[in-house]
C-alpha cells in the first residue's frame, strides 16, 4: 500500500531532478542501526558562490547536488560552507522592522547561533532560500506541510476557490465538510468550532471547561505548550523555553494563580494536585505527545489514569491536538493510544499550510458554546473558505491507502539512522518517533519530562544544527522543538539525511 502511494502522490509533487545509485544501507530490526555498506559520500546540496555545478559524486537520486567552497581542518576533514549573504541582509533589514527580526521568537535562531535562513520557496519536502541553498526540511512550516509543501492537489483546489472568493464573513457549506471529516475521524469530537489558531484554540477551549464546570482552576504539564495565552505561560515549552523565559512580562498573577502545574509523566503529582483542590478543578489539558518540548512520549498508563481522575473529579479532559491531531494517525493521538478526552483542540494539518484552529468535544460541552450557549467566541476570519479547502483536500490526501505507513516508515528509518550516527560517533543521544513526528536530544535518556529534556547539551544541539544546515539539511533550530516528516519525503531524502547526520555528528 505504501508503494502504491508513494508512486501516486508522494512521489509526484518531488520534482526527481538528479539520478544515480543509492546508497546500499542495512538494518537491523533487533537493534534499530542503520549501517551503510560502502556507501558512497554525497554532497551537501547547496548552492554556492561563484559557479555551481551538479557533481555526480555519490548523488542521491532526486537531491540536487552541487558543488561549492568547503574548509578543511587540521584532520583534513572537508566541512561544506553554507552561503548565506542575502540571508543576512534581508533579516539585518528586518530587525528594523519587526520585533527582533521575526514574527514568532523561534524563527530567529537565537539558541542554535548564528542568522535565520530566509526562505523563497518551498517544495514537496524541499525548502529554497534566497541564497540559492536548497534543504531537505523536517520542519514542514511546525508541521501543516503533512502532505509536502505546495501540494499540487491542495493548490488546485485553492486556485479554484480563490476566484470565488478568500473571505465571506458567512457561513459556507465548505465549514459543514470539514467539520464532519473532523467529527468522523476524531473519537472525541460531536461538534467542532473552527477559528484561526492554536493559540486561540486552546484559549477558548479553557474558557469552555471553566463555563462548564463553574471551576476556574487547570492543571497543565512543564514544557507542554498551548499557545501564548496568558494562563498557559507558566512553565510553558517551544519558544519560551527556547529562549530561557520561565515567564513572560505582561502576564498579571491573577491570570496565573488558577493555573497548576506538574511534571509530565508523573501521575502521583496530578493526584496530589487533585487532593489540594477539591472540587475546584475545571480540568487538565495537555499534549498526548509533547512536541514543544522536543519530542517526548507519554506512559500510556499516565493517559488513562488523567482520564480516570478527571472522571472521579467532575473535571474535563482536553488533548492538545494542534501538533499531532491528524498527524500520528488517521483519528489523531487519542486513537492511537486509545483513551478518550471530553475536549480536543486542533489546528496545523487542518488547514493544509493556511491559518486555522479548531476545538471540538462532546455535544453536550460544547453546546455551551455561543450561539447555542453563553460562552462567548468569535472570529472574523474563523471557518475562512480557503483554510475550509485547504483542509479538505489534506485529510482527503491522508485518507488514502498507505499514508500513514509511508509516515512510519520514513520516520522510523530517518530517527534510527540518526540515533546510530551519533552513538557511532561517541555521542550521548537518544530519541524516538510516532508516524511522521520525530525528535531526539543529546542526553544518554530517557527523557519522560521537560525536567530530563533539559539535562540536554543543548550547545551540541546548536553545532549539530548548524552543521546539517551545510549539509542541506533543514532541522528545527531549537532542540526543544519536534520534527516532522511528510507524503512527500522519499526513501532517498531519508539516506541522504542519514548520509549528512553521520558527517557532521564525526565533526561535532
Amino acid at each position: 500500500a505504501s508503494t502504491s502511494f508513494s508512486a501516486r502522490s508522494a512521489a509526484a509533487d518531488v520534482p526527481q531532478t538528479h539520478s544515480s545509485p543509492l546508497p546500499t544501507t542495512t538494518m537491523s530490526a533487533m537493534s534499530a542501526q542503520c549501517v551503510s555498506v560502502a556507501a558512497p559520500r554525497p554532497a551537501a546540496a547547496l548552492r554556492r558562490a561563484g559557479a555551481a555545478r551538479t557533481v555526480s559524486r555519490g548523488a542521491v537520486r532526486g537531491v540536487v547536488v552541487r558543488a561549492g567552497d568547503a574548509v578543511v581542518n587540521a584532520a583534513g576533514v572537508a566541512t561544506p560552507v553554507l552561503k548565506t549573504t542575502r540571508s543576512a541582509e534581508i533579516f539585518k533589514a528586518a530587525q528594523e522592522i519587526l520585533p527582533g527580526g521575526v514574527n514568532s521568537p523561534v524563527r530567529a535562531f537565537k539558541s542554535v547561533g548564528g542568522g535565520p535562513i530566509v526562505f523563497e520557496s518551498v517544495k514537496g519536502c524541499n525548502a529554497f532560500d534566497v541564497d540559492g541553498n536548497k534543504y531537505i526540511d523536517y520542519v514542514g512550516s511546525w508541521g501543516p506541510a503533512i502532505c509536502g509543501h505546495s501540494n499540487e492537489r491542495v493548490n488546485a483546489k485553492l486556485k479554484l476557490q480563490i476566484d470565488k472568493g478568500c473571505s465571506f464573513g458567512a457561513p459556507c457549506e465548505l465549514e459543514n465538510i470539514l467539520g464532519a471529516m473532523v467529527i468522523d475521524r476524531v473519537p472525541s469530537v460531536e461538534m467542532v468550532r473552527f477559528c484561526n489558531s492554536g493559540t486561540e484554540a486552546c484559549l477558548s477551549v479553557l474558557r469552555v471547561m471553566r463555563a462548564f464546570t463553574g471551576n476556574d482552576k487547570i492543571i497543565k504539564f512543564e514544557g507542554c505548550y498551548h499557545g501564548h495565552a496568558d494562563p498557559f505561560l507558566v512553565q510553558a515549552g517551544s519558544g519560551v523555553a527556547t529562549l530561557g523565559l520561565p515567564d513572560s512580562p505582561g502576564v498579571p498573577k491573577a491570570a496565573t494563580n488558577t493555573t497548576l502545574c506538574a511534571p509530565y509523566n508523573d501521575l502521583e503529582a496530578v493526584k496530589k494536585i487533585f487532593a489540594e483542590n477539591k472540587g475546584e478543578i475545571a480540568g487538565i489539558i495537555l499534549e498526548p505527545v509533547v512536541g514543544n518540548a522536543g519530542f517526548i512520549i507519554p506512559d500510556k498508563a499516565f493517559l488513562q489514569g488523567l482520564r480516570d481522575l478527571a472522571t472521579e473529579n467532575n473535571a474535563l479532559l482536553c488533548f492538545d491536538e494542534v501538533m499531532t491531531g491528524f498527524r500520528i494517525s488517521r483519528g489523531s493521538a487519542q486513537e492511537y493510544w486509545g483513551v478518550i478526552p471530553d475536549l480536543t483542540t486542533m489546528g496545523k494539518v487542518i488547514g493544509g499550510g493556511l491559518p486555522v484552529g479548531a476545538y471540538g468535544g462532546r455535544r453536550e460541552i460544547m453546546e455551551i458554546v455561543a450561539p447555542a450557549g453563553p460562552m462567548y467566541q468569535a472570529g472574523t476570519l474563523s471557518g475562512n473558505p480557503l483554510a475550509m479547502t485547504a483542509g479538505i483536500e489534506t485529510l482527503n490526501i491522508l485518507g488514502e491507502p498507505g499514508a500513514y505507513e509511508h509516515l512510519e516508515k520514513v520516520t522510523s528509518r530517518l530517527v534510527a539512522g540518526i540515533l546510530a550516527a551519533g552513538k557511532e560517533a561517541g555521542h550521548e543521544v537518544c530519541g524516538g518517533s510516532i508516524s511522521g513526528m520525530f525528535g531526539f536530544f543529546f542526553t544518554e535518556g530517557p527523557v519522560r519530562n521537560f525536567s530530563d529534556a533539559q539535562k540536554s547539551d543543548t550547545a551540541k544541539f546548536a553545532r549539530w544544527h548548524r552543521g546539517m544546515l551545510e549539509e542541506g539539511v533543514y532541522l528545527a533550530p531549537s532542540q526543544y522543538e519536534a520534527g516532522f516528516t511528510s507524503l512527500a519525503h522519499t526513501e532517498a531524502d531519508i539516506d541522504a539525511t542519514i548520509a549528512a547526520a553521520k558527517r557532521v555528528m564525526a565533526r561535532i
